[in-house]
């Protein structure tokens, strides 16, 4: 990670962006006119910002997709719904703060969502346990998913883990067990489920609430089996092979459109998320509508069909 918040490749935006900051607050103070060279120096800008993020590697979107500035769960939850009332609890253990549930209005629409979140302090990473959930976690998701398909609410998911909490305790209160059953009832819940890939989908802990009708998938998140620096560490016991193992991974959102694992590649902002929260939220926001529309449409028989075909689909393989 480079200086303020910038990665190592986004240093000469960097650059560019200080001499322009330094021109305006020269030209503030009225002793000279710099305007047309300002204006010359902003195409630039954005001429590098897009030659740059043309041409990114999959290890290059991993790190945007980690970048500590990206908007999290709740960013997009206050710029997309109103009336958002969180959730708690699993009733059986505890509640798991690293996942956020809750009613809201999408567009005046009554929804469920759920959705993974990290933290952005210290503090907050801890309590969020850095976006990792443990079973009561998803089972606590799973509890409310139902509640919305009591209501007949459409679900809404935001993944963005990097992986399920790999603890002993997590194993020992069933974190298999639980990942495998939301995993089993998500299939069945007879409302439409929309998921949304905003920065990391790592292995299980982003399957266990990654079963829906429509996958979307921001252009600089990952969605995998396994992290990258996972795969490096079993395959060459070296964590600094890691941006070879996301080149193997084939992890990121252009990879993935074309194995069909996902539906949709949302843009993002020129210069990553991260850069505008609200002009990503609304690009979010108006698929999220869009996808909702076309899907309650759907008789409930169709679109439980739909949804088991979409996953049977995936993968490659012969039949004997």
């Amino acid at each position: 990670m480079a200086a303020g918040g910038y990665l190592d490749f986004e240093k000469p935006i960097l650059e560019l962006e200080k001499k322009i900051q330094e021109m305006k607050e020269l030209s503030a103070g009225e002793t000279v006119e710099l305007s047309s060279e300002i204006s010359s120096l902003e195409k630039k800008l954005e001429k590098l910002q897009t030659e740059i993020f043309a041409k990114l590697s999959r290890w290059q979107r991993v790190q945007l997709a980690r970048h500590p500035k990206r908007p999290y769960t709740l960013d997009y939850i206050n710029h997309i719904f109103t009336d958002f009332i969180e959730l708690h609890g699993d009733r059986g253990f505890a509640d798991d703060k690293a996942v956020v549930c809750g009613f809201g209005k999408l567009d005046g629409e009554k929804v469920m969502i759920i959705g993974q979140q990290k933290g952005r302090d210290t503090r907050q990473k801890l309590e969020r346990n850095f976006g990792m959930m443990h079973p009561e976690g998803y089972r606590k998701a799973l509890r409310f998913m139902k509640l919305a398909a009591k209501y007949s609410l459409p679900i809404i998911i935001f993944i963005d883990t990097p992986g399920a909490f790999p603890g002993i305790d997590a194993e020992e209160r069933g974190q298999a067990e639980a990942i495998a059953r939301n995993i089993k009832e998500m299939y069945a819940l007879p409302v439409p489920i929309v998921i949304v890939i905003i920065g990391e989908g790592a292995s299980g802990g982003a399957l266990g609430i990654g079963i829906g009708d429509v996958i979307l998938m921001q252009e600089n998140a990952w969605y995998s089996v396994i992290s990258p620096e996972g795969c490096a560490a079993i395959l060459w016991r070296d964590n600094a092979k890691a941006p070879e193992a996301a080149e193997a991974l084939k992890l990121s959102a252009p990879d993935l459109m074309k194995l069909k694992v996902i539906d949709k590649i949302l843009p993002e902002p020129t210069g990553g998320a991260h850069r505008n929260h609200g002009l990503a939220a609304e690009i979010v926001k108006k698929e999220f509508i869009a996808c909702l529309t076309e899907l309650k449409q759907l008789p409930v028989a169709e679109l439980l069909s739909r949804r088991l075909e979409k996953f049977r689909k995936i993968g490659v393989y012969d039949e004997v």
